[in-house]
């Protein structure tokens, strides 16, 4: 089965050894997405932000991967936070107000970065 990886430069990506994105077929799963960039974290302290940065990554590595946000049917967002949920809904609603997929909202103890407010995972079937 052909495989197809996308890799957004984390250095967490070669030490860790994973990849952003990875398309099987018409499967595309979307790794744990945070709102860094050349190891700075974007939106210190605004989860709209964090969520709308996080939502962009994701929509590049599905686009590099021959896909669009349409094809979307589940996003899992891990937030530091929960009582922020109205914002990070509002930038997740931005994106996908129109396609609903099915989505899952939980409240952890800490992501890799103490200033990172939420991570987001997606999953898309491409046809």
């Amino acid at each position: 089965m052909d495989r197809k990886q996308v890799f957004t430069g984390s250095p967490w990506e070669e030490s860790v050894g994973y990849c952003r994105a990875i398309r099987i077929g018409d499967r595309i799963e979307v790794a744990g997405t945070t709102a860094m960039k050349d190891g700075e974290v974007i939106g210190v302290g605004n989860p709209y932000e964090q969520t709308k940065f996080v939502l962009q990554t994701i929509e590049k590595a599905l686009n590099e991967l021959g896909a669009d946000l349409t094809q979307v049917i589940r996003t899992r967002m891990f937030v530091t936070d929960i009582s922020k949920w109205e914002e990070i809904g509002k930038a997740h609603g931005e994106f996908f107000k129109k396609i609903q997929p099915v989505a899952t909202m939980v409240e952890v103890k800490a992501l890799i970065d103490p200033r990172l407010l939420v991570e987001i995972e997606a999953e898309a079937v491409v046809k």
